[in-house]
Parts: C-alpha cells; sequence; structure tokens
C-alpha cells in the first residue's frame, strides 16, 4: 500500500506566526523540528496500518534555499522516502506511481478565514481567493485536486480547528481529521502539547489509512474554471505563466476542451480545464 503525506508548517502545534515558519529566522528551527516530528507520526500510523510505501512532499515555501526543504531528513523515520522541489507542489511522481492514500499534515485554512491560525492561500500577501468552479478552496482543496487527478483519496488532514473544517466541508464525513490547536485570532492559538499532538497524530493516520474507502478522490468537475483573485494587479502575469505551466504538467487535464486565461479589473486570473 504506497501513501502520499503533503506536509505544510502552518498548522503544527506548537506554532503560531510567521517566525517560527520562515528560513533564518530563531523560531524556524524549532519549527522544523516540531514539524518534522509530526510528519514522522503520521508516517508511523501509516505504516502500522499496512503501508509499504510512504513518500513525502514538503510543501512549505519558507524562503530562499528553505522552501520546500524544512523537514529535518536526519531526523525523518528512516522508512520514509522524501522530496525536495523547486516550486509549489510541482512532484506528482508518486501519484503517477499509483498512490492508495494522501495524509495532509500540518494544514492551515484558506485566506480569510475569521478562525484560521496564520490563513492564507499560497501566498499571505500575494494571493487573495482561489475557486475552482465557483467553490473556494485553500491549499487543502488545491493539494485534494492534485491528488484527485491520480485517483488519490485525501484521508487524513491535521491542524487548527478550521483547517479541519475546511477540509471535512470540502472533502466529507468521512476524512479523517485531527485537531492539534486551538486558533484564537490569525497569530494566536492554544496548543495541544507537541507529544500530545503526535500521539493523537499517529493514531488518526492509522485508522484513516486502514479506511481509505471512507473518502472518495476529489474531483472539483469537468471542465474546471480556476479563478485566482490577487491582491493587486501587477501579480497577474506571473500567475498567468504559473497556471499555464502548471497545468501542462498534468497529463488527465491535456484532454481539456479550453485553455483560456485572462485579466480582469479585479485583478484575477482564470484557467478553464
Amino acid at each position: 500500500m504506497r501513501v502520499f503525506i503533503v506536509s505544510d508548517m502552518e498548522g503544527v502545534a506548537g506554532i503560531t506566526n510567521w517566525p517560527g515558519v520562515t528560513g533564518g529566522d530563531p523560531l524556524y528551527d524549532e519549527g522544523r523540528k516540531l514539524y518534522t516530528e509530526e510528519i514522522n507520526a503520521a508516517a508511523r500510523g501509516a505504516f502500522d496500518a499496512g503501508a509499504t510505501e510512504v513518500v513525502v512532499m514538503d510543501c512549505h515555501g519558507a524562503g530562499g534555499g528553505w522552501s520546500f526543504n524544512s523537514l529535518i531528513a536526519e531526523q525523518l523515520d528512516r522508512r520514509v522516502e522524501f522530496v525536495v522541489q523547486h516550486e509549489w507542489t510541482e512532484y506528482t511522481g508518486a501519484l503517477e506511481d499509483g498512490c492508495d492514500a494522501a495524509l495532509f499534515v500540518g494544514m492551515h485554512a484558506m485566506a480569510g478565514t475569521p478562525d484560521g491560525l496564520m490563513n492564507h492561500t499560497v501566498s499571505g500577501t500575494d494571493w487573495r481567493r482561489v475557486t475552482f468552479n465557483g467553490v473556494e478552496v485553500g491549499e487543502t482543496g488545491i493539494n485534494a485536486a492534485l491528488c484527485g487527478t491520480w485517483g488519490c483519496p485525501v484521508v487524513l488532514v491535521t491542524g487548527d480547528q478550521a483547517a479541519c473544517r475546511e477540509g471535512t466541508a470540502l472533502l466529507g464525513d468521512g476524512l479523517e481529521t485531527v485537531q492539534v490547536k486551538t486558533a484564537l485570532g490569525r497569530f494566536s492559538a492554544r496548543h495541544k502539547t507537541p507529544a500530545v499532538a503526535r500521539e493523537l497524530i499517529e493514531a488518526g493516520a492509522r485508522r484513516a489509512v486502514a479506511n481509505p474507502g471512507a473518502v472518495q478522490p476529489y474531483d472539483p468537475g469537468h471542465p474546471c474554471e480556476i479563478r485566482v483573485e490577487l491582491a493587486t494587479s501587477d501579480f497577474t502575469d506571473p500567475i498567468d505563466i504559473a497556471l499555464r505551466k502548471r497545468v501542462a504538467s498534468l497529463p488527465s487535464m491535456h484532454e481539456a476542451i479550453q485553455l483560456t486565461s485572462h485579466k480582469t479589473r479585479s485583478c484575477s486570473n482564470a484557467t478553464t480545464l
């Protein structure tokens, strides 16, 4: 059984603000340790439930050489393999090889969520809103769609209460969620201790991997209009290029009838697949 772990830092117990997830900041070193151990907890649960292969994809953009490279390799469970990528969510090899379940560890809520700790979508400053066929999604939805392209269901989401709620609303009640902290604002939270959080994640991953059929692979629909609303108009050109490049990397979307991209006065880009 093959399991794919998609990980981010903002939803990890013990992490509360940007310094804890920003490469080079003194707090980041502690954040990396907390992050790596929550990944290990999910991996242990997956192996206990029968996984024969676990691949981890670090999806946290910490800045500089730390981007998508925040986990500490020396501390990872020796049974896992991990991916250091150049761009966000560019790696699809594990999914292309065939993957039975995905576990999302350390997730945060989408931009604008009132009770979401460090809420944002892809960029905390550049992106304002993302929709798939009119349905607003955050990074959980974007990565779930990536997994769903190859028929892989997302069976676990961990993070604060808002991230867990967002995952269930999108993927259904069969989703296993593990709340490791309660957001009290965008930059304040009440946390489980790391040890307790890891125990909960390990148990949640074990349950989730043991029952992968509880959640269907996420499909936002075909054709699918992906609309990105940006903070200011000067961000539109780079996003236009990035969207086209990302779409071109997804084999199942090559059958799209039409690919269009346009700019509007509301500073948004839309791509139809």
